[in-house]
């Protein structure tokens, strides 16, 4: 076992160690829930964006809430892949794991690379904690991990010998092990501490004696790796060739918060967002609570009803009406999405997926409530359906959805996942002056109104309540078409649905031809949709690389799908469909387009690694690689 164990730190003046220059790295933080693994994941993560790499982050959170400390369901995970090129994925092997104690060791050793380095907090390794991760003895003494690169490293006492003069009590003293580990990090990837070092300066200048325990203990690890003698080499990692242009690292949830903000103001409207908090989209009512300088209002309501009954009251006031929720709380809001469609007001529903069914996996990641956002409402209720395909996307795709919704009259289902909501990259800042604005006109005229007569798109008007003579009756009993009387006719009834159903139809009309990354046509078409976009890209790529004969069709509209798709997928001679559920979208595709297809399917809670794609691909195509 490549094996090296130091106690202490030896000065030697500046390092002459080697650097080696490397592509890039995939780097991950694992812990117990208190460890602070998210908060480093996230400081490295801010500190190579603003070096100018290329960026993508997975942090995986876990699921209870207290989970005894040291235990396997109390492991927390930050993993960051960066780069000096274009990347779409937080990486699939990893190539260094810090691992804080047993539990994270082993919940996470099966990600390490062979030759990768492992990073392990022996002071954590204690009978107790054994036991509690369920190793009858310790792995670091047996050949185990023969093929990594391991570092035995008392982060704990080199934590408190380093904060030791702040005085701070050994609970506190301890809560600073994480930029320990960070410190050794950094000086591992050649980053520069002064990022770090100022956020530690802001964040705790109420407490100096936290600010400086945080920064004696960065230091302290960034030092380590420079004079222990256990590190050969350290790597470095050069800037990323981006597209010119101010750029911030976000997470989709912020993203999609920045997008809704800016599609108000583009429809010169105030943006309403209620909801109920739920994991992983609370996030987006909390960055909207921190822009009511952008005549935001949010709204925490009682429950996801009451959440999205304030949607329709905000937007048949007026206003660009939002709620954000994940699957247990789109089931509670399902009836009143239908009574916004019967209505026909314009809103926006958006669902942060997560592992189901019920509670399921809260904080996992997962792609299974297609069909109940295409066809999860009573009777014929149709609604248009988007996916963003990555965080930075989420912005484009906020706005999109809204464009939709107030020029069709309709709510608007936009899907984000766990993966894509929490994780994060590099966004390029728009020039306010490239977005298109959103044109919007009330109905005013009282001597020609009509509340459901419909315009070329087949959208009724919006008439804002209170202007004088147009009253209307709203609710969700069938209406008279054009009139909006209740009737109970049932041709009617009939030519209402037929005309709800051609206005969410036309949709296609704005949302283009359906792009296709590769040939033309060919021996396979791999489709995907949502947050899977970057590790089919990539898979796919490598693919072409070998010669193989593969396209790649990403699906951004899911309802109505784009004019296009159908004849796509004739030219092809076979169709693999990659998601993260059991063939929600192959049935579709089926069911829409009468093709045979095949299906990659995980629903583990974890995002699609590039290689399991690649060797499906090349499995499909009969196993062999040109």
């Amino acid at each position: 076992m490549s094996t090296v164990t130091s106690e202490g730190t030896q000065t030697h003046g500046e390092s002459a160690k080697p650097i080696e220059a490397i592509e890039s790295a995939i780097v991950r933080f694992v812990g117990d829930s208190g460890d602070g693994m998210q908060l480093a994941g996230t400081q490295f993560t801010t500190t190579s964006a603003v070096f100018g790499n290329d960026i993508a982050t997975f942090p995986d959170y876990p699921a209870e809430i207290r989970a005894p400390a040291g235990t396997l369901a109390g492991v927390s995970g930050f993993q960051i892949n960066f780069s000096s090129r274009d990347i779409h994925t937080p990486g699939d092997k990893v190539s260094a794991l810090m691992a804080m104690n047993p539990a994270a060791l082993k919940a996470n050793i099966a990600d390490l690379e062979d030759g990768g380095l492992l990073i392990v907090n022996v002071d954590e390794f204690s009978v107790p904690n054994l036991k509690r991760a369920h190793y009858e003895s310790n792995p670091l003494d047996s050949d185990a991990f023969d093929r990594y690169r391991v570092y035995k490293i008392p982060i704990t006492k080199h934590t408190f010998e380093a904060v030791k003069e702040t005085g701070l009590s050994t609970k506190d003293a301890s809560r600073c092990k994480n930029f320990y580990a960070l410190g050794v990090a950094f000086w591992l990837y050649d980053r520069p501490l002064e990022t770090t070092l100022a956020w530690i300066n802001q964040k705790f200048a109420k407490v100096p004696a936290v600010a400086q325990a945080n920064t004696l203990a960065l230091k302290a690890g960034y030092h380590f790796g420079e004079t222990a003698e256990i590190f050969t080499v350290r790597y470095r990692i050069p800037r990323a060739k981006l597209a010119p242009g101010k750029y911030r690292n976000l997470t989709g949830n912020q993203a999609t918060a920045l997008g809704l903000i800016a599609a108000a103001r583009l429809a010169g409207k105030p943006l309403f967002y209620g909801s109920y908090p739920i994991t992983p989209a609370s996030d987006i009512l909390h960055e909207l609570s921190l822009h009511k300088n952008f005549d935001v209002r949010t709204f925490q309501a009682e429950d996801e009803i009451a959440a999205m009954c304030s949607v329709i009251g905000a937007a048949y006031a007026g206003a660009i009406a939002v709620t954000g929720t994940s699957g247990p709380g789109m089931a509670l809001k399902q009836e009143a999405i239908g009574l916004a469609m019967i209505t026909e007001v314009p809103c926006l529903i958006i669902n942060a997926q997560r592992g189901g069914p019920s509670t399921g996996l809260p904080t996992k990641t997962e792609q299974a409530d297609l069909w109940q956002a295409i066809i999860g409402r009573n009777g014929e209720c149709p609604v248009p359906v988007l996916a963003a395909r990555s965080a930075s996307d989420c912005f484009s795709a906020a706005i999109e959805a809204i464009r939709v919704a107030v020029k069709y009259m309709t709510p608007v289902i936009l899907l984000s996942d766990g993966f894509i909501a929490s994780g994060s990259e590099p966004w390029r800042i728009p020039d306010a002056a490239d977005l298109e604005k959103i044109e919007i006109k009330h109905a005013d005229d009282a001597e020609t109104f009509q509340p459901y007569e419909r315009n070329a798109a087949g959208s009724r008007p919006w008439a804002i309540p209170g202007t004088l003579g147009l009253q209307h009756r709203l609710g969700g009993l069938e209406k008279a078409d054009v009139t909006g009387d209740v009737c109970y006719d049932p041709d009617n009834h009939q030519h209402m649905i037929e005309l709800r159903a051609r206005k969410v139809q036309n949709v296609a009309n704005d949302i283009g031809d359906q792009e296709v990354f590769g040939e033309p046509s060919g021996d396979l078409l791999v489709a995907s949709w949502g947050g899977t976009f970057g590790a089919v890209w990539s898979a796919v790529q490598r693919a072409q690389a070998e010669g193989h004969k593969v396209s790649h069709m990403h699906l951004r509209w899911l309802l109505p799908m784009p004019k296009n798709t159908g004849a796509i997928l004739k030219r092809f001679k076979k169709i693999l469909v990659c998601e993260l559920n059991m063939g929600q979208l192959q049935f579709v595709l089926g069911g829409h387009f009468a093709i045979e297809s095949e299906g990659l399917h995980k629903v583990q809670g974890r995002p699609f690694m590039i290689g399991e794609i690649h060797e499906k691909i090349v499995q499909v195509l009969g196993g062999q690689t040109p």
